[in-house]
Formats: structure tokens, sequence, C-alpha cells
């Protein structure tokens, strides 16, 4: 893979395919490299932000201004599978290296761009980011404790979800391909992933009629499916039918609450909502979160802590899943980061290597899939070229 992406919603996505076992050799500027080398928080000079959607990837420096770099592109594209990139629409046209440029030289390229808005409609010219797809994508409009506070998720899912649908468009493309031998181009807006993700939220609207707005933490059909104060801290409890709602009851010593007619199914629940809510409140104030998950789950009821990152890291269910791993880093030194979360039994994910360092692979790549000498690298590092 040919990776021309920055930031995160491209990176994450060729991370995702490297984690997999892809080549995946990254092309940054000259002296700069991706613009989230410059983000904190740093270990030294290294970004560990950079580093933590980076690893298991190698890096060359082009400065695509200068049409000797172009060039290079071109000789390496026909031993490339995949290019990725997340320009603004039309900037890898204008360097010469757009789909339709590209494909002549490999008709078995996949050329997949990551952009805001995507290759087509009225918005493709605009800049995006995950702030401001959050707020156009829907999500912020129906996230946060009421209509008077929007409010973005915690995580760049705007960035993320479309890295995510950008490899599943890649893998799907490689699929295509070697059946038919055939290459394609694969559109991916943040935008497009926003409305694909809002589920529930776009078939409540067409199907009342009505607007979702922000309900908090509870779920707008099932109940109790909601956050409940504790005595020492939250807890959060999903009962998704009938039969668990019997069990919590009888759990918590108020068996009539199952037979009350306001609460006795989950459409009534959630209908009467506003007379439950106090209820249940009362009752899991009356002791701690820990001794809480312990009896709801005794019988079975869905329930859990409100984990926060540093309870999170150290969980045991996600230690044992190894998805908190440590890469050693030549510069950083040990750094710690997520793993791969997709489990496979025979080809599965690995963290084989650290973030690179930039342009540490020139020599390698561009000696192998350019054709350049010793030499000429010398020139082109001199002239600025790489």
């Amino acid at each position: 893979m040919l990776d021309f992406t920055r930031v995160l919603a491209g990176p994450f996505c060729t991370m995702v395919l490297a984690d997999l076992g892809a080549e995946v050799v990254k092309v940054e500027r000259p002296g700069v490299g991706d613009d989230s080398r410059a983000f904190g928080p740093f270990i030294g000079q290294e970004s560990a932000y950079f580093m933590s959607i980076n690893r298991n990837k190698k890096s060359i420096t082009l400065n695509l201004k200068d049409q000797r770099a172009v060039e290079i592109v071109k000789k390496m594209i026909p031993h490339f599978d995949v290019v990725v990139e997340n320009f603004r629409p039309g900037v890898m046209d204008r360097l010469g290296l757009g789909y339709e440029s590209l494909k002549e030289l490999n008709p078995r390229l996949i050329y997949a761009s990551s952009s805001g808005f995507g290759h087509t409609g009225p918005y493709s010219q605009l800049p995006a980011y995950d702030l401001i797809v959050q707020g156009m994508g829907g999500i912020m409009s129906i996230t946060g404790p009421d209509e008077q506070h929007p409010t973005k998720v915690g995580s760049s899912i705007a960035d993320i979800f479309a890295g995510v649908f950008c490899a599943i468009g890649i893998l799907a493309a490689l699929n295509h391909r070697e059946k038919t031998g055939e290459g394609q181009k694969v559109d991916v807006s943040m935008l497009d992933c926003q409305v694909a993700i809002l589920e529930n939220a776009i078939s409540r609207y067409f199907v009342t009629g009505k607007i979702p707005t922000p309900i908090g933490n509870r779920h707008p059909s099932i109940a109790p499916f909601a956050t409940f104060k504790t005595q020492d801290g939250f807890i959060n409890i999903a009962i998704g039918n009938d039969f668990i709602w019997n069990r919590f009851c009888n759990l918590v010593g108020r068996p009539e609450l199952a037979e009350d007619s306001r609460f006795i199914s989950n459409e009534a629940r959630n209908n009467n909502w506003e007379e439950l809510e106090p209820i249940l409140e009362e009752i899991m104030a009356k002791d701690n979160t820990a001794a809480w998950i312990e009896k709801l789950r005794s019988v079975g009821v869905p329930c859990g802590p409100i984990n926060n990152i540093e309870q999170l890291v150290n969980d045991p269910q996600v230690l044992e899943r190894e998805m908190i791993v440590e890469v050693e880093h030549p510069v950083a030194g040990n750094l710690k980061m997520p793993g791969c979360p997709i489990k496979m039994s025979k080809t599965p994910g690995k963290i084989e290597k650290p973030a690179p360092l930039l342009g540490g692979d020139n020599e390698e790549i561009l000696t192998r899939f350019a054709g350049l000498s010793k030499e000429e690298l010398k020139t082109l590092q001199e002239e600025e070229v790489i």
C-alpha cells in the first residue's frame, strides 16, 4: 500500500490494514512529515499521537510539488496494490496522481480516497475536521444532556469511522480484484459515514416524523437502559427484555414493580419513564457500584461501571485480549497503545514494529520500487525532493 494520508482518518485506515499484514509505505513531506507529528503529547521530540496510529508502517519523504517526486511515484505504482489518500478532492488530480492517471500505469490498482464530503456533491470542496462533521452529521444533535447542550462524542468518531469504512472498502475491492482482475476507486466520505452510523435515530424520524433530541444516557426505545448514581459513583444498567426486568425486580426486593401496569412491558416502562426513573434512582443509591455489579451479574442483568481511562487500560478483560500493547520505539523508547481488536485464528493482527522515523525507509523503498541508486538518492535529498 502506498499511503498518502495524514492526521487521522486515512492513517487509521492504513493502520488497521498494516496490523493485518499489509506492507504500508507512508509518503510524507520532507523535513515536516504528517501534520500529526506535531501533535502532543510528546515523548522527547516524538509525538505519541502520531506513533499510536502509524505503527507497522514504513516512511518515505517526497516533495510532491516537485515533478521529479511525482515521477518517482509513477515509477512505483506498478509495484503496489493499493493507493490511499485523504487530500481534498482534486488535489491528487492536479498533481497528476489521480485515479484516472494511475490506473493507466496499473489497471489492477485499488485507489482509495477518504475525504470530508466525498468526491461528488455540493460540499466536496469544503474543508472538514472531526468536529465539523460530527455537527453536520447529526450525532451532536442527539448527544448530550438536552437540546441546549449539543455535545460531540469524546473520541474522533467522524475520522475513525471514515478510516474503518475505508478499510472495509479496500478489502472488498481487493476481493473483487481477486475474482476479476479489475482495480477500482473507493470513495469514502466522513459525512456519509456519520449518516450510516445513526441507525435508529434516522429510522425513528422517518417512522414518527419527530426529530430525535438528546436524552442523556438513556435509550430512546428501551427501558431501563440508562446510567444510575450509586453510593460511590455510577453504574450502567441495560435491561433489554421483560424476563431480565423480572429478574432485576426480584433481585432488588421490589417484585411488585414487574406486575405494575405502568412498568409491565418495555413499551409501558418507556412511556412511563418519568415515574420509573426516580424509583430506580432510590434503589440504586442504597449500595455502591462494585456491590451492585456483583449482584446484578449474578442473576444475568447486563450492567457495568463507567471506567475512566486508567481503569480501562488496567481492566483484566482488556489485558487478557491484548488490547494494550507495548512497542519499543528507537527514539521514544517504550510506548503503550491500543492493540488490534480483530482477533483471527489463522492470521491474527500483530503490532510488529513502531511508527517509522520520518523518511527512515527512503533508501529501502526508493531503490526497491523506483530503481534509484544511492547517488541519485543523495542528490534528491540535497535538492529537497526527498
